[in-house]
């Protein structure tokens, strides 16, 4: 996989989303990884403004799953885990046309994706001083 490292603000989170677009060419899965409060959730509410969602996007921490416009679809599995979200039947719905955001994605989820032959980019998150450090894996 390559890497691009972005250190940015807030308000400078929309440069690493424009490019994470880019680098999903016709939509796809994106894995979102980091500790709590890393900022996870707020760079999907960067990312949707980006691609024009107005919507108030927030963590579907409990519903496990958010769609928005039928195009955007934010997973949180935080609480389910991996086998929660495969006992849903959710990998599935990675089969639908769009984008598909998925925080806590981990090195367990990477392998189910792999195994299932499903391409994603994974995006690491950490806090750098009062910013944030984005790693961006694509193909």
């Amino acid at each position: 996989m390559n890497k691009k490292s972005f250190v940015c603000g807030l308000d400078e989170i929309g440069e690493v989303a424009s490019f994470v677009l880019k680098a999903l060419k016709n939509g796809g899965i994106i894995l979102l990884q980091g500790d709590l409060a890393s900022g996870k959730t707020t760079f999907v509410k960067s990312f949707a403004k980006e691609i024009g969602i107005e919507n108030e996007v927030s963590s579907p921490t409990f519903s496990i799953m958010n769609s928005y416009k039928n195009w955007l679809f934010h997973y949180d599995i935080y609480q389910s885990g991996l086998k929660g979200f495969l006992q849903q039947g959710l990998l599935e719905e990675f089969s639908k046309e769009g984008i598909h955001m998925v925080e806590w994605g981990d090195e367990e989820f990477e392998k189910v994706l792999k195994s299932t032959g499903f391409e994603y980019i994974k995006i690491k998150i950490t806090p750098f001083k009062n910013m944030r450090k984005y790693e961006v894996y694509y193909a």
